[in-house]
């Protein structure tokens, strides 16, 4: 029988895991330095529960000048808290030193780090059980004081010591063990999860940067299910603080008999979120975000029929794409990814049928930007998830069916070289000056003429054709 009593994926009889032979050659340098060194934290806990984990955090008892002896290549990552990060054999691996924590005066770092030589002092300044957990890198024997490894057998998150005291220490703790919830599936314990609420710890997490906030709120939204950690964050109140945008959509009904939704507009928004792929961040934040303008747009009128009413929201593509601007901004996104995701959500409406012409797919084509065609696909299977959490089916369902034909459309479009943009016409604004038309606010306004006949024949792209279309339309505008 395991002497610890459980059975977790990687621990073995004797309580060890394997350690990687990397680290074991490391440890090696410890060694014959005359120190330990264990693995800690979450690579541990991720190699417990069975994933592979190549993210190092090493702590021993050898100083942060002593490990730079030690190892050739060390950089002084963070030398004031005991954190140095040694490069070896192509990793680099944060190494830091048996240390305790006094106040946290800023909510974030400790006022004074103090060196000890006890492990366990060490393991009892980290915030929850799960990552309290360290691993001999001689001998992979596990040592766990706070019981880490039972905690992570039941999927609990639970503080090491008062939660209280753990989390007025540093205010990105309750945003953490919300992700972990979401990302891990485990349960926030119940003493942990009301001490999140009280108004001391909700001042302190209130009053972290928004780069850290945005920071777990991606590692949120790349976990298997984001509306736990979200739904997490509104109960708490976190959600209505950095994203007070989102807290509006709680109770804007859409459903009015037509069947379209089951779900008021913010529980659309998050099982929308599950329902785009984990490892694009881009459709998960424009699924997150794409109706967020319906609170400002939602209307009510009487069906034609009179036989009832049906609840509208016209125009809320173009109201939620500034306010998911508006957010992603002041959450310190980069530009190209606000753009992106901006885009996806502006174009989020668009309804195929059968009876297109070629011409109106170009014309989607050209709208959309064909780099973004797969992204805004996934964001329409997202949101068709986010109205029943249904999964959509591509060959299985009128939706899918829907959307393969629109790509075969566009595949086939797409075979005929056809000009989507202006730079694809056979002549530019230096061709029609030649040909006698005048450089100013007109030249814009011909050539956007000369694309849109284009698009509905592509047989006109030619220089002698457009040239000929363009001075008719310069001598009728002028």
């Amino acid at each position: 029988m395991n002497p610890i009593g459980l059975k977790i994926n990687n621990l073995s009889l004797s309580g060890r895991i394997k350690i990687p032979h990397e680290l074991k050659k490391m440890n090696v340098f410890f060694k014959e330095a005359g120190f330990e060194a264990y693995l800690v934290g979450g690579a541990v806990r991720d190699m417990l529960l069975g994933k592979t984990e190549t993210d190092w955090d090493l702590t021993t008892n050898a100083t942060p000048e002593q490990v730079m002896k030690i190892f050739k290549k060390v950089i002084p990552t963070g030398i004031a808290h005991g954190t140095v990060t040694v490069l070896f054999m192509g990793k680099q691996i944060e190494v830091t030193t048996y240390r305790t924590d006094s106040e946290y005066s800023d909510g974030r770092h400790p006022d004074k780090v103090i060196f000890t030589s006890s492990l366990e002092d060490d393991l009892s300044r980290r915030d929850f059980t799960m990552n309290a957990i360290a691993a001999s890198l001689e001998t992979g024997e596990i040592k766990d004081p706070f019981n880490g490894i039972s905690d992570i057998k039941n999927k609990i998150i639970r503080t090491v010591g008062n939660p209280f005291d753990r989390f007025t220490e540093d205010g990105l703790r309750p945003i953490r063990a919300i992700r972990f919830s979401s990302q891990l599936d485990f349960e926030i314990e119940k003493k942990t999860f009301e001490a999140i609420t009280t108004p001391e710890v909700r001042k302190k997490t209130l009053g972290i940067s928004i780069e850290r906030f945005r920071d777990e709120f991606v590692k949120t939204l790349r976990s298997n299910a984001p509306s736990k950690g979200f739904h997490l964050m509104e109960q708490t109140g976190i959600l209505e603080y950095f994203i007070p945008e989102l807290s509006s959509c709680r109770g804007v009904i859409q459903g009015d008999g037509r069947g379209f939704h089951e779900f008021d507009v913010l529980d659309h928004l998050l099982y929308a979120c599950d329902g785009a792929g984990k490892d694009n961040l881009t459709v998960r934040l424009a699924a997150l975000f794409h109706d967020i303008g319906k609170p400002e747009t939602k209307r009510t009128e009487q069906l034609s029929d009179g036989s009832g009413e049906k609840i509208t929201f016209y125009n809320h593509e173009s109201v939620s794409e500034r306010i998911t601007e508006k957010i992603l901004t002041r959450l310190r996104f980069p530009n190209a990814t606000v753009n992106e995701v901006c885009h996806l959500v502006k174009n989020h409406m668009f309804y195929y049928e059968p009876t297109w012409s070629d011409a109106a797919v170009r014309r989607f084509i050209a709208r959309v930007g064909l780099e973004n065609i797969d992204n805004l696909f996934e964001l329409r299977l997202a949101d068709v998830y986010g109205m029943h959490k249904i999964p959509v089916r591509l060959h299985d369902s009128e939706v899918g069916k829907n959307l393969c034909e629109l790509k075969d459309r566009i595949e086939k479009v797409m075979q005929q070289n056809c000009a989507l943009g202006i730079k694809d016409l056979a002549l530019n604004g230096k061709d029609l000056i030649q040909s006698g038309i005048p450089a100013g606010k007109n030249m814009g306004k011909i050539l956007s003429f000369l694309l849109e006949a284009v698009m509905d024949d592509p047989e006109q792209n030619t220089k002698e054709k457009l040239t000929e279309l363009a001075l008719n339309f310069y001598n009728q505008i002028n």
